[in-house]
């Protein structure tokens, strides 16, 4: 290097000269991509020991200056990054500022944030820390490669991060519908699984929220409630409808917990519990009466839940007399089946079911395949919140029509006796209302 040529101005003639060699296009992008990572960070340095120093290079100190000089240049560091390594000159300092150097380059400051999240993301979608090097190499060369010791150490940022989010505040949030779902893991030594419990909604704007995870012996009462009562003590407010399975104990608990709300059985697992009650040839036709049931209805409110009635009595009255056991499926959980139908039409066919939950739980039973084995319960439960967490920012919402936003509304005065104002979309309804009429 140039004695006189600083390092930003190096790498500028090297872009320039790339340009000009007439090299492959998209190989001349990718090079030039990452020269100009580096060009950012020895640009940022040297505007760091400018300020620092209180003068640009060669210009001299005056009198009400800051003590210190710059003194050439040290041996360059190669700091890892998304893009590949990246080498950057370090400037000398002497006198006072010497400390500086210390907090730019030292021991730890080897890789950067985008790199340490790249490697979660890998490790968290399935990828063991073996894998997470060997991919580091593949793609970046063998000067980036991170250890499987310093992966997993990486990783470790997951609890802290875990660990804010069971603290943050939830008085901003205000949910339509709440869904409640567990998975089991093997979180303790010698222990059988146990459940991780979820709750997830759908906020007044349509949007799906992640909003609470916690360990339970069991899927029982008490391990429900103290779930919903985080919830609650951190200013989450009742739902219109909770989602669940047909748990004994998650129904106590939504009972207890939001007495004023409506409570939805999925769909999916009373079909499932009907279906293993009937024999296999007459499996096909009962489901498809079954959901005939609640498919196809055109009416709204209460009109609808007395349609699904009827075609519900028609069901029993056809099923009962082969498949008694079965269709107590049916017959015995009805409210709780129906009080979907309450709710606007467009949004009946993903609050009738917990579906999208067990997807993404299945997909942290996959995570959890080539760990080998939990050390704990910490392990387990900042993994389970790290793969929902990444899955929850691609669940679809809804749409709120104002058609849609004047049924929640009329629902929310009824159910809850939240008064006019509430909600932040009441303002959006009635403008809407204004300008059709």
């Amino acid at each position: 290097m140039a004695p006189r040529v600083s390092p930003t101005e190096t790498i500028r003639a090297q872009i320039h000269e790339l340009f000009a060699d007439g090299g492959e296009l998209l190989s001349v992008i990718e090079q030039v991509a990452r020269l100009s990572v580096r060009l950012t960070f020895q640009g940022v340095i040297e505007e760091i020991v400018c300020e620092e120093l209180g003068r640009s290079r060669y210009e001299r100190r005056g009198a009400d200056s800051p003590e210190g000089y710059r003194n050439g240049w040290q041996q360059p560091r190669t700091i890892k990054t998304a893009l590949g390594p990246v080498e950057v000159q370090r400037p000398k300092l002497r006198h006072a500022h010497a400390a500086l150097c210390d907090r730019l380059f030292g021991q730890g400051v080897t890789r950067t944030n985008a790199l340490e999240t790249l490697v979660i993301s890998c490790w968290v979608r399935g990828l063991s820390d073996r894998d997470v090097e060997a991919m580091l190499v593949e793609v970046f060369g063998q000067d980036a490669t991170i250890s499987r010791t310093t992966a997993s150490r990486i990783c470790q940022r997951l609890r802290a991060e875990f660990d804010t989010w069971c603290r943050r505040d939830l008085s901003g949030t205000r949910i339509d519908y709440l869904y409640l779902d567990g998975s089991f893991f093997k979180m303790h030594p010698k222990a059988r699984a146990e459940p991780v419990l979820v709750a997830w909604g759908i906020d007044t704007d349509g949007k799906p929220c992640f909003l609470g995870l916690a360990p339970g012996a069991a899927e029982s009462t008490d391990a429900w409630r103290g779930l919903l009562a985080d919830l609650t003590d951190r200013g989450l407010g009742a739902p219109l409808l909770v989602i669940s399975d047909g748990g004994k104990g998650l129904g106590a608990a939504i009972e207890c917990s939001f007495p004023a709300s409506l409570h939805q059985r999925c769909l999916v697992h009373v079909c499932r519990n009907l279906t293993a009650k009937v024999p296999a040839h007459a499996q096909g036709e009962v489901k498809r009466d079954y959901w005939a049931i609640f498919d196809q209805i055109q009416a709204e409110g209460e009109a609808a839940v007395a349609e699904a009635r009827r075609r519900a009595a028609r069901f029993i009255t056809k099923w009962k007399p082969l498949y008694p056991s079965a269709v107590a499926c049916v017959a015995d959980n009805l409210d709780a089946l129906v009080a979907h139908l309450l709710f606007p039409a467009e949004h009946r066919k993903r609050i009738r079911h917990s579906n999208l939950i067990e997807r993404t739980f299945g997909e942290t039973r996959r995570r959890v395949k080539v760990i080998g084995r939990l050390p704990g319960e910490q392990s387990c439960l900042s993994l389970v919140w790290a793969v929902l967490e990444r899955a929850s920012k691609g669940w679809r919402g809804l749409t709120m029509t104002p058609k849609a936003l004047r049924r929640l509304q009329d629902l929310r005065r009824e159910l809850l006796a939240q008064p006019p104002g509430h909600n932040s979309n009441e303002e959006v309804v009635a403008e809407t209302v204004t300008t059709a009429a």
